[in-house]
């Protein structure tokens, strides 16, 4: 057998609370009956990660949990999935992120992030694993950890050598000064919106903001747009993946599925547009199951499934 695809990690981890809700969401002092309710291991740094390892990658991870209840099943889980623990940062008196996770009848959800120790994890954290790093040829980021560990984990992926994917989300206000060099930037098309402050999500309006944020030096930007695909932008032009036709239950963490998909595809050698369409793939399976990584499928079983996928025809974008 040849040697694991490496991909490294330095982000957040959550435990997500899921409420699955009837009809409608309460009204501000209402109570209403719900569903269904689940406990499951998430937060998007996490999730990729477990996307990457369930693949059958090599994952260096970089997070922090508290000192609570959650912090030693966070880890567990981490072992159960095939990652590395060893930078994983125990914060004193600090929870581990948790985040309330509300999902519609259509499997549409609504979330709220509580970072906790997220939020305390440092510069210097990332440098202990910098030997580590070095061996990984994509790097993921999001921004659920402090934007000044976000900037810190960028100019030392640089001068490592390893390619950056940047997902922006939650949205925040950047820097962008320090963003350059990135390989790859991947918000949805809102967090685009939001960062660029863009007047509508026209196809001329996403094009127009891939176009401002290529001219920031970053080499790649590669828009989700959920169900309807994906819109790539570089110095070649502009490319649309349509998605997969699937019925879905539970569009928890599909973003996230596509990112360690496309990551652990990227670090197998695939080209750019090879690894995008598989991840289509990928996130569109997950999304037939409940929850967020015990919904990502091992690479047997997505492979089976892929034989058998098929593409839906492009409803926003063509050509």
């Amino acid at each position: 057998m040849g040697k694991k695809p490496c991909i490294a990690m330095v982000g957040s981890n959550m435990m997500d609370l899921i409420t699955y809700y009837e009809d409608r969401f309460p009204h501000l002092g209402e109570t209403i009956i719900g569903r269904d309710f689940e406990i499951g291991f998430g937060g998007k740094g996490a999730n990729q990660a477990v996307a990457a390892a369930k693949l059958g990658g090599e994952v260096v991870l970089v997070t922090a949990v508290g000192d609570d209840l959650f912090g030693p099943l966070v880890r567990e889980n981490f072992v159960s999935q095939g990652v590395d623990p060893r930078y994983i940062k125990v914060v004193p008196g600090k929870t581990s992120g948790v985040a309330p996770i509300f999902v519609n009848p259509q499997g549409e959800n609504s979330i709220f992030i509580i970072p906790g120790a997220n939020w305390f994890l440092e510069p210097e954290d990332v440098d202990r694993a910098k030997n580590d790093l070095a061996r990984a040829s994509f790097l993921l980021l999001q921004l659920e950890i402090k934007l000044e560990t976000v900037y810190y984990t960028i100019h030392l992926a640089n001068t490592l050598g390893c390619k950056i994917i940047l997902n922006p989300a939650p949205a925040q206000k950047l820097d962008f000064e320090r963003l350059r060099k990135i390989f790859l930037f991947v918000p949805n098309e809102t967090e685009l919106q939001n960062l660029l402050h863009l007047p509508s999500l026209t196809e001329k309006d996403l094009k127009r903001g891939i176009e401002k944020l290529l001219s920031l030096d970053i080499d790649n930007v590669l828009v989700t747009l959920g169900a309807q695909g994906a819109l790539l932008g570089n110095k070649e032009g502009f490319r649309h993946f349509p998605p997969y036709k699937v019925k879905a239950v539970d569009t928890t963490g599909a973003g996230d599925a596509f990112l360690g998909s496309l990551a652990f595809y990227l670090a197998e050698g695939k080209s750019l547009e090879e690894a995008i369409d598989l991840a289509c793939g990928y996130a569109a399976l997950s999304t037939t199951k409940r929850g967020t990584q015990k919904s990502f499928a091992s690479r047997k079983d997505f492979e089976d499934w892929w034989q058998r996928a098929t593409r839906t025809t492009p409803s926003l974008l063509q050509g």
